[in-house]
């Protein structure tokens, strides 16, 4: 992400004519990225935070990402955004306390979403339904983006028991050639390779409470460009 690529508006009007869920593009380090890249993947700008911010106005947006994770001074702000600078500081403010407002009450540290992400992939691999279940929040929320150009849940699927159900069923039926855990915009998550060594999708989870409260599946082609093939995908082993 640059910061000449900020604005949200037009995005958001595409999104009024997505097949089914629109889900933020993943990002994953390849062994050849180099260290632009590296520090664009910063827990800053994880998955769940960037679809935080989309609470924000564009403007909030804008004026939040410059100031908060590019560190430009309000009167480059305010040119860029055609705004007052105090106005700019207003609005700083204002996307500060609404992220802050709704972060969640407790984060896991990486190390917890790590190990949590190994026993998912190890869970959702050996297909056994008890073991997943228990890592999974009662509330967890299961995001998947097919862009109507993969086969995706149109809507979010709500309710552990429904969402193992899910992911062991698909895997039987569907499964990739290889499966691998990896970082994805900062966060613990897994990449899904076709034969040809082309990714076919990724997933990413998010702790709450020991647990894992979501998980984002982005499985549209379009979306995974970013994604290293196999071979080139910096890749972790799984937490013990």
């Amino acid at each position: 992400m640059s910061p000449a690529c900020l604005s949200t508006g037009s995005a958001k009007a595409r999104r009024e004519h997505y097949v089914g869920t629109w889900l933020l593009e993943p990002l994953a380090i390849g062994e050849d990225s180099d260290a632009d890249e590296a520090a664009i993947v910063d827990e800053t700008l994880s998955m769940a935070f960037l679809v935080l911010l989309e609470s924000l106005t564009p403007v909030e947006w804008a004026v939040f990402l410059r100031r908060q994770v590019f560190n430009y001074d309000y009167e480059e702000i305010s040119r860029l955004v055609g705004k007052a600078e105090a106005n700019c500081r207003q609005i700083a403010r204002r996307a500060r306390e609404t992220v802050a407002a709704r972060r969640p009450r407790f984060e896991a540290s990486p190390e917890q979403e790590e190990r949590l992400a190994g026993s998912f992939l190890e869970a959702c691999l050996s297909g056994d339904m008890e073991a997943l279940l228990s890592l999974l929040s009662e509330d967890l929320t299961l995001y998947s983006d097919g862009g109507g150009k993969a086969r995706a849940a149109l809507k979010p699927i709500h309710g552990a028991d429904k969402v193992a159900r899910l992911l062991l069923d698909v895997l039987r039926k569907d499964s990739p050639e290889s499966i691998h855990f990896a970082r994805i915009n900062g966060q613990p998550g897994i990449i899904g390779y076709l034969a040809d060594g082309q990714a076919a999708g990724v997933g990413v989870i998010e702790a709450s409470e020991g647990r894992i409260g979501a998980i984002r599946f982005m499985l549209n082609p379009e979306k995974l460009g970013t994604v290293p093939p196999l071979g080139q995908v910096e890749r972790k082993e799984v937490p013990e």
